[in-house]
């Protein structure tokens, strides 16, 4: 052992290295691996929305229209079957509906877990994994807490919790694929953004536009061939989809949802004139486009990233129908990953910069997002976890489920919306009363409906209050689904088999 001059040991207190090689050093303390931090946040934020959809579907906040509906669609798959969705009337096939080929890939799973929460709990993890590819690239261009922050925004922002909240829809297939793409895009690795853009064509019609987004965006900071090329395949696919395709799948031929689109102006010029002011009127459409934003405090209008939300929010906002106008359902669930992409994407810029003031913008920035998160939280369904009602099963939830148990599996059923998705796993259903009417939806004006022909119906006339909703009957007012209840005793040879808190049971 090596000592100072001044500072020898006496022969006493020598020990070799050897001596001290041969002491027993104390274990080290075994860690567990540290969980990476996109994946800690995807683990979160989908036990998050899983409880919200499961405890909704649990409380008969689901609905036929659109949960049971995707529900027949994947069923059918997962038998090998062409998707035809009773629901939607009479052999439809749900590719002339919209064309979303890609829910095939839910079959497997369905076939292993038959139910409605596959549909729900298979959403809530695709909406949960969008956030790692947003949070990975938040963490290597701006640190660790920058992404924390960026995370909360994405989870909790008001367009993925709309969209978990509500049923099941084909969109959440697409939104870590764009999430996945625009993460690429950030880092020109333009054939990858490519390839995670392009089963965006498979997943909804309108999405080739968005496709063709992400192509110019190639094509402005990239390799030009390959943008062009994708911007032509993303337009000519909505196009042969729009044109071809599914009026090919539709009963009665044509494109289900060409009633949405405006009218025109007589001309395409006059059209194109009054685009800008039709974008904007009436106000919910105007307040839209700033919430859509929100979630970034709006720094993402800064990146050109944003531009590739500008094909689905115009489409929304040229609709003739108010549901694709406001905030509600699953319509802003592509949007949220492009604005936080465009967030991340802003606030690189500045931190590249030698300005003296530049990381003190960042921080500013992230607590904006982070402040306008938490303020708007209440207003959207996440909120729905700490209201005593979703946690207290009431009577009439009771008395549903024990009336439903008692229709046999494999029965044809005619059901009130919300009871629609609690049978759809077992039963053949339609919504009663029927709907709609001769392949036709909104026929809500006709003097005398079909009969009913399913085996059973089952009626409630108290539906509960649930977002997005308000409390009521659909489709059709409730005297007229009592009248059409009466006429199935009267006239149709059904009894009824029991009634219980609002709840009718017939049989044929």
């Amino acid at each position: 052992m090596r000592t100072s001059p001044d500072n020898r040991s006496l022969p006493g207190q020598q020990v070799s290295q050897l001596t001290l090689a041969r002491v027993p050093r104390a274990a080290a303390p075994r860690r567990l691996p540290a969980v990476p931090l996109p994946w800690g946040w995807a683990a979160g934020l989908f036990a998050l929305y899983t409880t919200v959809a499961v405890r909704r579907h649990l409380l008969l906040r689901t609905t036929g229209y659109d949960l049971g509906i995707f529900e027949q669609a994947v069923r059918a798959y997962a038998e090998l079957r062409a998707p035809v969705v009773p629901l939607r009337g009479d052999g439809f096939n749900l590719l002339g509906d919209h064309f979303h080929p890609l829910l095939a890939a839910l079959a497997p799973l369905y076939r292993l877990w038959p139910s409605p929460l596959c549909l729900l709990v298979a959403q809530s993890a695709l909406l949960a994994v969008a956030v790692v590819p947003l949070a990975r690239w938040a963490a290597r261009a701006l640190g660790r807490r920058a992404a924390h922050a960026v995370a909360a925004a994405y989870g909790l922002s008001w367009g993925i919790a709309s969209a978990a909240a509500f049923d099941f829809h084909e969109v959440a297939l697409a939104v870590p694929l764009l999430a996945c793409c625009l993460e690429a895009l950030a880092h020109r690795r333009w054939r990858p953004a490519v390839a995670w853009a392009a089963p965006l064509l498979l997943i909804k019609e309108d999405l080739g536009l968005t496709l063709a987004a992400v192509g110019a965006y190639v094509a402005l900071k990239g390799p030009r061939r390959l943008g062009l090329a994708t911007a032509a395949a993303g337009l000519a696919g909505s196009a042969v989809e729009i044109k071809l395709l599914m009026p090919a799948f539709h009963p009665a031929g044509g494109y289900a949802h060409g009633g949405n689109l405006a009218e025109g102006y007589g001309s395409l010029l006059s059209t194109l004139a009054h685009a800008p002011l039709d974008a904007l009127r009436p106000e919910v459409k105007a307040m839209t486009l700033v919430l859509v934003f929100a979630p970034s405090a709006l720094l993402a209008l800064r990146s050109p990233l944003s531009l590739i939300a500008v094909p689905t929010l115009a489409w929304r906002m040229m609709s003739d129908n108010g549901f694709h106008w406001g905030t509600a359902f699953h319509y802003s669930a592509v949007l949220m990953p492009v604005v936080l992409a465009g967030l991340i994407d802003a606030l690189t810029v500045w931190r590249r910069t030698d300005h003296p003031l530049a990381a003190r913008h960042v921080r500013a920035s992230l607590a904006t997002v982070l402040a306008v998160t938490l303020v708007m939280l209440p207003s959207f369904p996440l909120a729905q976890l700490f209201q005593r009602a979703t946690w207290r099963t009431t009577g009439h939830v009771e008395a549903a489920r024990a009336l439903l148990a008692r229709i046999p599996d494999g029965a044809t059923v005619a059901a009130s919306n919300r009871l629609v998705p609690q049978l759809t796993s077992r039963c053949t259903v339609v919504v009663f009363p029927t709907f709609p009417v001769e392949g036709k939806l909104y026929e809500y004006d006709r003097k005398r409906l079909p009969p009913p022909t399913a085996e059973w119906i089952v009626h409630d006339r108290r539906p509960p209050e649930a977002w997005p909703y308000r409390m009521g009957h659909w489709p059709y007012p409730a005297g007229r689904q009592e009248a059409e209840l009466a006429a199935a005793q009267a006239r149709h040879g059904y009894r009824k088999v029991a009634e219980r808190d609002g709840i009718t049971l017939l049989r044929r």
